[in-house]
């Protein structure tokens, strides 16, 4: 990461000494190497540090966007070094992945990971295009999550499965099993933004931002008129006020919206568990099987 530029040097020394959990590389290494009989190949590292290199990019640009002054417990970039800075470290960690692709001609690798940038962005709008209109409805909802936050993960598991098993199903395969596992691990942080204990962000936050998480789109469908004519006026108009938003949390657990969410969330965990299932026995089919219900049994 070193580079001729101090003041880049200073930043992303900042960066690697406050990593998070390191789950997406992690993911990585447990595909290669439950398709490989425990080896990872050269091409699994370029993967996994791409990866890295990809979502600590995307961190980077959400807290600009979001105006966050707070990440993993310590002051975001642009908290330190302002919005320019930010964007350009953004872009820069960006390019980092994709030249480390490039260079080492994984074509295959690169692909998976420019899709994934792709439909990230795409997700993001669509979120905010469908929050100015608050009109989202569960196929909208999911289809905002598969790429939002679900693809990265997706990216991770096929880069696994591609950097020792090229062109091959297991690939596509997967692929599908990440993507299953990203709309999980939305969901239940969606669940943390109605949740009482300190789990790295404010209770409705979501709320306040007007987005349309799971608990909220179904309860907008099952309630009376008159309840949903409400929600929404709460959401449009008084989503500011800390007395609403906890009028409409208590709404939204009474109607069952959390008990809604987590059978879906454990729906697609099943389904991840399933397709593990068809794989033979092995540590590290164990240990993905761990990060599955890792990714919704955790607390923040």
């Amino acid at each position: 990461m070193s580079t001729n530029v101090s003041l880049l040097n200073r930043i992303t020394h900042y960066l690697v000494n406050r990593k998070g959990k390191q789950m997406r590389p992690m993911f990585v290494f447990l595909v290669a190497k439950m398709l490989n009989n425990g080896e990872v190949s050269e091409r699994a590292y370029r993967g996994a540090s791409v990866i890295e290199l990809i979502h600590t990019a995307s961190l980077v640009h959400d807290d600009v966007v979001d105006d966050s002054n707070r990440r993993r417990g310590f002051f975001s970039i642009n908290a330190l070094w302002k919005n320019k800075i930010a964007v350009l470290v953004g872009d820069y960690l960006l390019s980092k992945g994709m030249l480390l692709c490039i260079d080492n001609n994984d074509f295959d690798l690169l692909k998976i990971i420019s899709v994934a940038v792709r439909e990230m962005a795409e997700g993001e709008l669509l979120q905010i295009e469908k929050a100015r209109l608050l009109d989202i409805d569960e196929a909208v909802y999911f289809s905002i999550i598969r790429k939002k936050t679900a693809t990265l993960i997706a990216a991770c598991c096929s880069l696994g499965a591609a950097s020792v098993k090229p062109n091959t199903n297991e690939v596509d395969q997967m692929r599908h099993f990440g993507e299953l596992i990203g709309i999980a691990f939305q969901i239940k942080d969606d669940l943390f933004d109605y949740g009482e204990e300190r789990i790295g962000k404010p209770t409705g936050i979501d709320i306040k931002e007007q987005k349309m998480t799971l608990p909220l789109i179904h309860v907008l469908n099952t309630v009376s008129e008159k309840e949903h004519d409400w929600l929404i006026n709460s959401i449009k108009n008084h989503n500011k006020n800390p007395k609403r938003v906890k009028e409409v949390i208590k709404l939204v657990k009474e109607r069952g919206g959390l008990d809604y969410a987590v059978s879906k969330m454990k729906e697609f965990q099943q389904q991840a568990l399933e397709i593990l299932d068809k794989y033979p026995p092995s540590d590290h089919k164990n240990s993905l099987k761990l990060m599955v219900n890792y990714v919704i049994d955790r607390k923040k």
